[in-house]
């Protein structure tokens, strides 16, 4: 703490004596302005996440990779595509059973009666002195969480011996893959969309299920699978909506203000995620695109 001086004190201190106590009292004035600043941002931070608009800045969390552009962040075409063997392990088969919840729309399982041997009925009553009566049922609700097949395809190879085919092979029409070499099904890709985006799940987290389950994928493979699916299948699908879309008389759009610090060259640079739809009177086929729209500095636009 720094030392008080009387008006007497002063009077009496040297020139150089006066120069060192102000020098003195600058730096600690620095100092206290330094953290007065620091205090300010920190208020103005925690106001701001409690009270402002939620949206994040950082390209990558430490830990934590955003649940929309995981997959663009994870793509990587040169990624080796995994074997059957590499990702399939053995395990134990589960039983079939139950996986609903509404009893009455799905299979019963029905288990073998929990029977009581004619010894135990004469030694508990007494030799003949008992008789059967109705059964007791009850229901319990059994859930199995995955359930993974391979599939092995075999498909014939001829060869010509003579004519004019000879020498030439012909094989067995196989059915179309969604990406060629690789083992991945549509039922698979299906399984990973609805956990992705229908439940919010980070890929880290699928890979870590499936892992469980005996399964190795990795969320770098499921990226590559997701973006290269997405640019094939989605892709076209989307542009036809547009089309689709563009014949109403009436559409609805609107946009959601953002950041992303991999297409923002300066800290105003806003980016948008627009979403167009087609007008609340036009129920026979609902239309709705998201699409994501690169921005530019606000400042030098504005001025």
């Amino acid at each position: 703490m720094s030392q008080k001086h009387t008006l007497d004190e002063l009077n009496n201190l040297s020139r150089r004596e006066l120069i060192t106590m102000i020098l003195m009292m600058q730096g600690q004035l620095d100092t206290l302005n330094d953290n007065i600043e620091k205090l300010i941002e920190q208020v103005r931070l925690a106001n701001s996440y409690r009270f402002g608009k939620h949206s994040e800045k950082l390209s990558v969390i430490e830990g934590q990779i955003s649940f929309f552009d995981e997959a663009d962040a994870m793509y990587d075409n040169s990624a080796v595509e995994p074997e059957a063997d590499e990702v399939i392990s053995v395990r134990k088969e589960k039983t079939k059973g139950q996986r609903e919840l509404d009893l009455k729309e799905f299979p019963v399982d029905v288990i073998p009666a929990h029977s009581v041997s004619k010894e135990e009925l004469d030694a508990f009553f007494g030799k003949g002195n008992w008789r059967k009566m109705p059964n007791e049922t009850y229901k319990r609700l059994r859930h199995e969480p995955e359930s993974w097949t391979v599939e092995l395809h075999t498909v014939e190879v001829y060869v010509g011996t003579d004519g004019d085919h000879q020498d030439e092979f012909l094989r067995g029409q196989r059915p179309k893959d969604l990406l060629r070499n690789s083992i991945v099904t549509p039922s698979l890709l299906a399984s990973i969309l609805n956990v992705k985006y229908v439940n919010s799940s980070a890929l880290n987290r699928v890979a870590q299920e499936f892992e469980r389950n005996g399964v190795t994928i990795s969320k770098q493979t499921m990226s590559n699978w997701i973006v290269k699916c997405a640019d094939k299948y989605f892709a076209p699908f989307v542009e036809r909506m547009k089309q689709e879309l563009l014949k109403l008389p009436v559409t609805q759009s609107d946009e959601t203000p953002t950041q992303v610090i991999e297409d923002s060259d300066h800290p105003n640079t806003k980016c948008y995620m627009w979403v167009h739809r087609s007008g609340e009177l036009y129920t026979q086929r609902p239309i709705v695109i998201y699409e994501y729209q690169k921005g530019r500095d606000q400042s030098v636009s504005s001025g």
